[in-house]
């Protein structure tokens, strides 16, 4: 077992790419950790599109409505890791991935290894006025409602954990785009999800940028943190497997 100041850690934060990339790249880049390729690593997203991200055993159609998402322009991809469904919109939404060696979680349960993986987003929270917990399995919440959800996934010599939160929330197209939201809230009124998943532009009334910020800051305060990227290498062996895989109907689709 290891902990979090025996890995010199790498920040990733690069600018906006697709949907399907972003799945590529959390592949590639927790198998270069587990090879010992490359330093653990942060990687803070930037959305050049709108999504609807699945996780790798939910039904397609029973999470998404295809209608809704086609006339919104909204791509549907599966990521590698289980889960729930995320709606997301590049202004709307921060993403990060973690990718480590295994031994930073070795011995622990997923419920463990979640509210471990997630302790220094909670500091960065509080620093910011928000008196945010780990709500297992995979949830992080305040008393004004749920804030963010992670999904994870032990991949050979590694673990993958990444982390959607809402900045801000259009509830109205969320339920024209989530059959799964629609279920939750339509008994309900649409203003609703606001109270369900409370963004943190409105509880904090900083900018997304600001709120990344402190986050980073915190990161590195609490493990360090020092620049990294992603090789050209690295990035072709992404790029081909977005193409491949990623941006496919048969993959999106392999639960129908």
């Amino acid at each position: 077992m290891s902990r979090w100041d025996d890995h010199r850690w790498q920040l990733i934060h690069a600018a906006p790419q697709s949907p399907a990339l972003h799945m590529a790249l959390d592949e590639i880049i927790t198998d270069e950790v587990a090879a010992g390729q490359r330093a653990p690593t942060l990687r803070v997203w930037e959305w050049a599109s709108p999504a609807v991200v699945i996780g790798r055993f939910q039904s397609l159609r029973n999470e998404v409505d295809a209608g809704g998402a086609a006339r919104h322009g909204i791509e549907v991809v599966r990521r590698i890791t289980g889960g729930g469904a995320m709606f997301i919109e590049p202004g709307n939404t921060i993403t990060y991935s973690l990718s480590a060696p295994e031994s930073l979680v070795a011995g622990m349960s997923f419920e463990q290894s979640y509210a471990f993986m997630d302790a220094w987003v909670l500091e960065a929270l509080r620093t910011l006025g928000i008196e945010a917990w780990y709500q297992p399995l995979n949830d992080i919440a305040s008393k004004a409602g749920k804030i963010a959800g992670a999904a994870q996934m032990r991949r050979g010599k590694a673990v993958l954990h990444h982390v959607t939160m809402a900045y801000d929330i259009d509830a109205d197209k969320m339920l024209q785009v989530l059959r799964i939201g629609r279920e939750k809230l339509s008994d309900k009124a649409t203003q609703s999800a606001n109270k369900r998943v409370d963004p943190l532009r409105s509880q904090t009334g900083l900018p997304r940028a600001e709120v990344i910020a402190r986050m980073i800051e915190t990161f590195r305060g609490c493990h360090g943190l020092e620049q990294g990227e992603v090789s050209v290498q690295a990035m072709a062996r992404a790029e081909a497997l977005a193409a491949a895989k990623f941006a496919t109907p048969a993959w999106t689709a392999i639960v129908p």
